[in-house]
């Protein structure tokens, strides 16, 4: 028997053992939905999702996770979270998750190492920067998560994409673990028509409501909460910006003071509550209680001042470096590093449909925290030597 009918009917197997295996509430793999059909999928040994896990991992995107924000940045520290261990941490907790559920693994890998793609350099407050250009050049508001449905399937392999499944990219598109949420229950039947609509009403107005269309990325969005919470708190104590013991009593008390009490007593709770039932929740003590460890952190470690001491001199180096490509772009400077590292062999879909402007966004919103300042200080040091931006 040859090899590839081996691998065939393995496959064959798998997939009736997953559905036997998986809860009714799952995303089978068959499911799976994409905008263009791959022949060479059908006869692979991998199924769907597994497959888009693996091209998001291989991605160059998910490359430049290991150089860019979580929270704190500009910072000497070889132990504060960077966005690639987040996206780790969201896999890991997700699948534990998905597993005890009987959900996809396959599937929540995928949107969970994708789903931060799309982040800038310097983490919110890059997007909050290059959001505030983007409308200074005609643009819409930019968003992280619809930055990164736009990357794996516009940008990624020169402007081609890497035709990805529905079920991944809108999980990724509605991942936003920032928006408390003690409940969800996944928005079904959606389609790519549908998926474009929910981008259209996000960019249009970022606090409108959209969920997941499977109960596996619901489980991502919740993931993405228990990832970032206590761990964004062992930062803050380690960078002397908080002390354990100011954490409100109440939060201590019904989810541990540690990281690792708080990531165990939400996944816990998160899966004793949604065991057997299509949605997810959380008991409404534990609810309650990370709401409120939600503010704190907002209060005490996201907008603490101590944290952003460098926030109005990143911001004009936004500007500045915006403006540089912008202009390198109209005067058709082919030295400038937007062309020969970015446009170079990009997809003629690409460049003759994508304004100046977004191209510009593209490519700074790809950059990692190093590379970025590696162009600030090739392009801008002789502008801000020369006293041509003296207050930088």
């Amino acid at each position: 028997m040859n090899k590839a009918k081996i691998l065939k009917d393995l496959k064959q197997k798998l997939r009736l053992l997953e559905k036997d295996r998986l809860s009714p509430y799952a995303t089978l793999s068959t499911q799976a939905v994409r905008r263009r059909d791959e022949p060479e999928i059908f006869d692979s040994h991998r199924e769907n999702f597994s497959i888009d896990a693996d091209r998001i991992l291989h991605s160059l995107a998910y490359s430049r996770y290991i150089d860019k924000t979580q929270v704190f940045y500009l910072i000497k520290n070889d132990h504060i979270t960077h966005r690639v261990l987040h996206v780790q941490l969201v896999s890991k907790i997700g699948r534990t998750i998905g597993r005890l559920l009987r959900l996809n693994e396959d599937l929540i890998e995928a949107i969970a190492l994708g789903h931060d793609i799309g982040h800038t350099p310097f983490g919110h407050d890059g997007e909050r920067f290059l959001s505030d250009l983007s409308q200074k050049y005609g643009l819409s508001n930019f968003l992280h998560n619809v930055q990164s449905v736009r990357f794996l399937e516009a940008i990624e392999k020169k402007g081609v994409g890497w035709n990805l499944s529905l079920q991944v990219l809108d999980g990724i598109l509605c991942h936003n673990g920032e928006v408390h949420n003690p409940a969800l229950y996944p928005d079904k039947d959606k389609d790519f028509a549908r998926l474009e609509q929910d981008i259209k009403k996000v960019i249009g107005d970022p606090n409108t409501p959209i969920w997941p269309m499977t109960m596996e990325g619901c489980v991502v969005r919740m993931a993405d909460t228990i990832s970032y919470i206590g761990r964004d708190i062992e930062d803050a104590i380690r960078l002397g910006l908080i002390k354990r013991n100011e954490m409100p009593r109440d939060c201590r008390r019904i989810l541990g003071e540690t990281n690792g009490t708080i990531v165990y007593t939400l996944v816990e709770d998160l899966i004793a509550e949604s065991l057997g039932k299509p949605s997810l929740s959380f008991s409404p003590d534990v609810a309650q209680a990370l709401k409120r460890l939600k503010d704190f952190n907002q209060e005490f470690i996201y907008t603490n001042p101590r944290a952003k001491n460098q926030t109005d001199k990143l911001k004009l180096m936004f500007e500045m470096l915006f403006n540089k490509y912008y202009n390198d772009l109209k005067a058709g400077n082919d030295n400038s590093v937007i062309f020969k590292e970015f446009l170079d062999g990009m997809s003629s879909q690409y460049r003759d449909a994508t304004p100046l402007a977004m191209i510009v966004r593209d490519f700074i919103s790809g950059m990692t925290d190093d590379y970025f300042l590696r162009q600030c200080q090739e392009n801008l040091m002789p502008q801000i030597l020369s006293g041509r931006y003296e207050n930088i």
